[in-house]
């Protein structure tokens, strides 16, 4: 097999490994009746991506998400019942003040769309953080914040991708639904990785 041949070879094998993980994202999110689906399927889908970008890449992948899947669908409900908690309050917030539309509540757009920027950075770190430590979900949320708040370049750099992701499947939607979860996965933790490993290094040097 010639370098070109084997080129194409893995290209094709990690095209079908993205679009299997999100379908199995798909699938088990729906076995699990979609509330109790959506967060234990996510999780799995985001340590499958980090067991790929540390060098596992040979796992076999039902047997790998469904241990996953198994493994923290407890915890994953218990971090997810915080996250549509927080989901909720902005979705109240939006739904208040375009209720009580005028000019005296203008100014609340101003602090409302800071929250939700903040709600979406930290989202980005979120799942990375799950699948990469093992800590108390409260513990977690506190440590996730903490990497949002001192990753400014990677934050950058997430939204960069992402948005440049959208545009992308936006004018193919197919490709949303064959690679969009992983994609997503991909990018958040590849770039968390960074962030979880700069962060470490500093603290072990000092």
């Amino acid at each position: 097999m010639n370098s070109t041949t084997s080129a194409i070879y893995n290209i094709l094998e990690w095209i079908t490994k993205f679009a299997y993980v999100n379908l199995l994202w798909i699938i088990f999110t729906l076995v699990g009746g979609v509330i109790l689906g959506f967060y234990p399927s996510t999780i799995a889908m985001f340590a499958m991506v980090r067991d790929w970008l540390r060098g596992t890449s040979d796992l076999p992948v039902l047997k790998t998400f469904w241990k996953y899947y198994k493994r923290d669908f407890l915890k994953s409900n218990l971090l997810g019942i915080f996250v549509n908690i927080i989901l909720a309050m902005i979705a109240i917030d939006i739904y208040f003040i375009q209720l009580n539309m005028n000019e005296q509540l203008t100014w609340t757009y101003i602090p409302l769309f800071a929250f939700m920027l903040i709600v979406a950075l930290f989202l980005f770190y979120l799942f990375p953080s799950f699948s990469h430590f093992d800590l108390k979900v409260g513990q977690l949320m506190k440590n996730t914040f903490l990497i949002m708040l001192i990753s400014p370049i990677q934050s950058f750099l997430i939204i960069i991708s992402l948005v440049s992701v959208f545009f992308i499947m936006r004018a193919i939607p197919a490709l949303f639904f064959i690679f969009g979860g992983t994609t997503y996965a991909f990018i958040t933790t590849w770039l968390g990785l960074h962030a979880f490993n700069r962060i470490q290094q500093k603290h072990e040097n000092t």
